[in-house]
């Protein structure tokens, strides 16, 4: 935020004076202005357009063409020559992938790096229970990571979440999925440090509980070369014209539960038998998300919210336990990242053909809205005015399908949902082994029929 130099107290109350509208704006700003030192005047000038086309469409203005965001996933690594697990593992490699990448698709809008590629042997160090990935778990040339569900938090918890959420994270859920650090559910609530700061050194002097903060110490440092090299490769990515178009991340409430809690068959126990606790809850973490979300893009200086939507699409639930369970609480926290000046960028996974009426009901040109497998011609029609769309070009399309497919299909899009502005050409999903050419047919598509 602009002004952090002055006094605290008056950058906050001048911050807090603002819009929602005048706020979006200062981000804007700053995403426009990288503290980064850019390689040429060259591109700066090409970073200043590719930004401009983009926010101009978030802001459903019309750019001079339509935006490509390239569905690459982990593409780079396949493309590179190496496989996920080398990725998670050497550094040095995964920077080359990446920056390979990004110097043989030149003309892309915009950059996705690698901070998705997450470090094995941090994981391995914290015995991590909810993921499997290359090499530990699944084979060591498979292509993804598998997260491993189940209900981390019991059905009748709800009450110990509620009454502190912080202990619980640190008690219940930590030793539930990193087995390293199984003894944490032995420290005594750090309540009991008030009046004598020294009381949660007690069970601190249990071996084991030695053990895990030696495993936590070794773990950040592994984790912070992992980041040097993320950031490494950000910054020279940026530096060559292309705007990164990620900031933070937030989550529904209701997926925090369902997807990292207490599970598939949990949350649809608890649906019938605790709604009550379920929603408060839910409650509950909606700050949590806005804040979390809202230090990421301070730290990060890019104003795009990513917010992966799990558990909310047409098969999940009926219309009427969306608009009970889903959508209350993902307005909230919609609207509270708005209310910050920040762009959620809702990535709807499956179909959200019957969701469109009830999620229009946003700020105008506020929030991009990412379809997976949701009709487009109706999206467009239903969201046009209100919201930025972007999507649908199957990953399956692009991974087995031929450049000129690809091409016509993007073709197609760019008719149906590119009038006006509002929309921004990608896949329905990421993906990581294709014919390189089928992305490049994706951005000749835009150049060709995309221009305004």
């Amino acid at each position: 935020m602009e002004g952090r130099g002055k006094s605290q107290l008056t950058v906050e109350k001048k911050w807090a004076e603002f819009s929602p509208e005048e706020k979006r704006e200062e981000r804007f700003k700053r995403w426009f202005s990288p503290d980064v030192k850019f390689s040429s005047p060259q591109a700066e000038k090409a970073y200043q357009a590719r930004l401009t086309r983009i926010i101009d469409a978030i802001q459903l203005r019309e750019p001079d063409r339509v935006p490509v965001n390239l569905p690459v996933g982990y593409f780079p690594t396949y493309y590179a020559g190496i496989t996920l697990r080398t990725a998670m593992y050497d550094y040095d490699e995964l920077r080359r992938a990446w920056l390979k990448f990004m110097q043989d698709f030149d003309d892309m809008d915009m950059f996705g790096g690698p901070g998705l590629v997450f470090p094995g042997r941090v994981s391995e160090l914290l015995d991590n229970r909810i993921s499997k990935w290359p090499g530990h778990g699944l084979p060591a040339d498979a292509r993804f990571h598998q997260f491993v569900e189940g209900e981390y938090m019991k059905a009748d918890e709800y009450d110990v979440f509620l009454n502190d959420p912080s202990d619980f994270c640190l008690r219940f859920y930590l030793p539930r999925t990193l087995a390293t650090l199984e003894p944490f559910q032995r420290l005594s609530p750090f309540t009991h440090a008030l009046g004598m700061p020294t009381n949660f050194l007690l069970s601190c002097t249990m071996p084991d509980v030695q053990a895990a903060f030696q495993a936590i110490v070794a773990a950040g440092k592994e984790l912070g070369e992992w980041w040097q090299a993320v950031d490494d490769c950000d910054q020279k990515v940026t530096a060559e014209g292309f705007p990164s178009f990620r900031g933070g991340m937030a989550h529904a409430p209701f997926d925090t539960f369902a997807d990292t809690l207490r599970g598939t068959q949990g949350i649809f126990m608890d649906m019938y038998r605790q709604p009550e606790k379920l929603l408060e809850a839910m409650e509950r973490v909606t700050p949590m998300n806005i804040e979390g979300a809202v230090l990421a893009a301070d730290l990060s200086g890019g104003p795009i919210i990513f917010m992966p939507l799990h558990k909310g699409d047409d098969s999940f639930m009926s219309e009427k336990q969306y608009e009970t369970f889903y959508w209350p609480t993902l307005k909230k926290v919609i609207l509270g990242l708005v209310d910050e000046g920040l762009v959620p960028t809702l990535f709807a996974e499956g179909s959200y053909n019957r969701r469109l009426e009830i999620i229009k009901d946003l700020p105008r040109g506020a929030v991009v809205w990412h379809f997976d497998k949701t009709d487009m011609a109706r999206a467009k029609e239903v969201l046009g005015d209100t919201a930025c769309i972007a999507g649908n070009v199957p990953a399956s399309l692009i991974c087995t399908g031929t450049p000129q497919a690809v091409k016509e299909y993007c073709r197609q899009l760019i008719e149906v949902c590119g009038k006006g502005g509002g929309y921004i050409l990608t896949g329905g999903a990421s993906v990581d082994k294709c014919n390189p050419d089928n992305l490049r047919a994706m951005m000749t598509a835009a150049k060709e029929y995309g221009s305004y």
